[in-house]
């Protein structure tokens, strides 16, 4: 890890574009309603507390380009992919208890106690966005909290700024990462543990005094996760350049109807969400090949299971059977899904569930005239065939056979192969008179050998470097193989190198405290930044209310109750006068007269207990046995 002293190639948004990222005050506060604030934090001041201040730290890299998700089939050359990374952390202000001590005489008793206000993380997402030219695929890498948001004392039963802050970061990097006639694809999975990026908060697990984090298992983990991203469905289906939204979610080990109890039960979820996977919908290579294996549909994300099981089948397998895209005992997708149920990480006691969001883009005109030319002109010459009757003198080797047309990649021309130019010049020119060229070959090597240094050697000047440079902007903002607008980007850009610092740093420090916390954030923010200030303040704009079920205890129609209009019957024993009956030491409720005595707890509870009858054996009735002398 790099020290702190050093000088890292990170460039603020701030600096780069004062006119867009201009700070509103000298506290690097940011109003709610100003025109400053860009689309990010007005998104998310719409959606936290009313009234209360938060501080967000975007951090993200440029596109990178890194290694293929997708093993290409064999002969295929695999996809350039490119890798984009983001890391959202949220921060509140956290009241801290401090004592003042004196300054005269006998200053290590405390005179009283001060509470001031430090800064705390207590939330934070990592998203890595891997774009190539057939889509464009968000996977949430980690989502953590400290714990610590119980300090901002918000009323129960109301919407939770975690999930908010989720599913808002995840829309908006979907709504500006999204490009023409590309899919987007929106993908994680679910394991529950007790901390991911906050070392030490899991100690703060909400059992005793001061532990206030809230750790769910593994089937509230599933059921969070698919409530935060079922606003996504709902949203992007609005939008103009989507075509269709759908929801997949799989959980190995469990049956189809135990994993439709994880799905949210919305008017619409019925059609939203599917119980499966969409790995053969969203490859471009099951739509340019008959058949694909499935080696080549599974991806390789970073810390993920299912790429960690594919990375142990290929070990197993041999080298010949990898180039052929197949593996040893694992023959479909369906046998990987199965068997996946079976691996440690999702059979130890806990369930893993695996949520994916597609976004089908609308085809343009253009595509879809061609579409329809390509089918029409299949229709015709298939139609033009002539129709063969069968007969005793049929030949089948005269008949039409229909087949299916090869597939072609998309960016590969239909046209007949030529020679190339170069290769056309060449060989005229060599044909005609290949003797001036080699004069001129001749002539360059004879002057090469005569050239000889000569004179005073003069040292050259070494050049000072005055300013650090930075080519982190380098780069354009659009390609074929990505999109990186600068509405998306962080608030402090950072190159790869630098960021694995910045996060294998946050890995490093305690969180098991609030004082701890409070300087693991300070440092933390200080050594991100190298000193300098960044990230933003932002006020909540959003009114808490309760939740439905809360409000329909509150107003519910109030019940009749009728136990003072039952009239019940009095025991025989009262009755007809029996004898009194004490029970655990308490006075008779019954006068000797056998009415019952008015006490106050009869207008509540009028039941009556009755006497246990006793059933007495005469003497006659018994039967000594006889003595045997011995």
């Amino acid at each position: 890890m790099a020290s702190s002293s050093t000088t890292p190639s990170t460039v603020s948004k701030r600096d780069r574009d004062s006119s867009s990222a201009k700070m509103s005050s000298s506290s690097n506060q940011v109003d709610a309603g100003g025109s400053t604030m860009n689309e990010l934090l007005a998104k998310l001041a719409s959606v936290l507390p009313k009234d209360l201040k938060f501080s967000i730290h975007h951090l993200s890299t440029p596109p990178t380009r890194t290694d293929a998700l997708y093993v290409p089939p064999p002969g295929e050359k695999p996809d350039k992919t490119y890798c984009e990374k983001h890391f959202l952390a949220l921060s509140i202000e956290a009241p801290v208890t401090g004592a003042v001590k004196r300054s005269s005489p006998g200053a290590d008793e405390a005179k009283s106690a001060e509470t001031t206000t430090k800064q705390v993380i207590a939330f934070a997402v990592e998203v890595f966005i891997f774009t190539t030219a057939f889509q464009t695929v968000l996977f949430v890498s980690k989502a953590d909290s400290t714990g610590y948001l119980h300090l901002l004392k918000l009323p129960r039963g109301g919407p939770s700024p975690i999930s908010q802050v989720s599913s808002t970061f995840v829309s908006y990097l979907i709504q500006h990462r999204r490009r023409k006639n590309i899919v987007s694809v929106v993908n994680l999975f679910g394991r529950a543990q007790s901390q991911y990026l906050f070392p030490g908060s899991g100690e703060n697990d909400g059992i005793g005094p001061g532990r206030e984090k809230h750790i769910l298992s593994d089937r509230g983990l599933i059921k969070w996760w698919c409530r935060v991203l079922n606003p996504l469905l709902e949203d992007q289906r609005k939008d103009d350049r989507v075509a269709a939204t759908k929801g997949y979610l799989l959980v190995p080990g469990l049956e189809e109807r135990d994993m439709r109890a994880f799905i949210p039960r919305t008017v619409t979820s019925a059609n939203d969400w599917e119980i499966g996977h969409p790995m053969e919908r969203i490859s471009h290579y099951t739509r340019e090949f008959d058949w694909v294996p499935p080696r080549c549909l599974i991806p390789r994300y970073p810390d993920d299971p299912k790429s960690r099981y594919r990375d142990e089948l290929d070990e197993e397998s041999a080298k010949w059977k990898q180039d052929m895209g197949s593996w040893k005992s694992i023959r479909t997708l369906s046998q990987f899904w199965d068997t996946m149920a079976f691996r440690q990480e999702c059979s130890s006691g806990r369930l893993t569930g695996f949520i994916w969001l597609v976004f089908d883009p609308k085809e343009s005109e253009t595509e879809e005239q061609a579409t329809q030319a390509t089918t029409a002109s299949f229709a015709t010459s298939f139609a033009s065939a002539p129709l063969m009757t069968p007969t005793g003198s049929f030949d089948a080797s005269t008949a039409f056979t229909p087949s299916t047309p090869p597939k072609r990649r998309v960016d590969v021309p239909a046209r007949t192969p030529q020679a190339s130019p170069l290769k056309a010049s060449f060989t005229a020119g060599e044909m005609t008179n290949p003797q001036p060229d080699m004069a001129k070959e001749t002539s360059k090597t004879e002057k090469e050998k005569k050239k000889k240094l000569k004179g005073r050697i003069t040292p050259r000047v070494p050049r000072v470097k005055k300013h650090q440079r930075n080519y982190l902007f380098k780069r354009p903002n659009t390609t074929a193989y990505y999109h990186w607008p600068a509405e998306g980007r962080g608030d402090l850009i950072v190159d790869e190198h630098d960021y694995k610092r910045v996060v294998e740093l946050l890995l490093q420090l305690d969180f098991e405290t609030l004082d701890k916390a409070c300087s693991a954030t300070k440092r933390w923010i200080s050594e991100a930044g190298m000193g300098a200030k960044w990230g933003h303040e932002i006020v909540g704009r959003r009114v808490q209310t309760v939740t439905s079920a809360t409000a329909d205890r509150g107003s519910a129609a109030p019940v009749n109750n009728l136990t003072g209009l039952v009239r019940k019957k009095k025991p025989a024993a009262v009755e007809s006068g029996a004898a009194d009956v004490k029970t655990n030491g308490l006075a008779d409720p019954f006068t000797e007269d056998g009415t019952a005595t008015a006490t106050p707890s009869d207008a509540v509870n009028p039941l009556v207990l009755e006497a246990p009858k006793v059933n007495v054996l005469g003497a006659g009735l018994i039967r000594k046995k006889p003595k045997t002398s011995s």
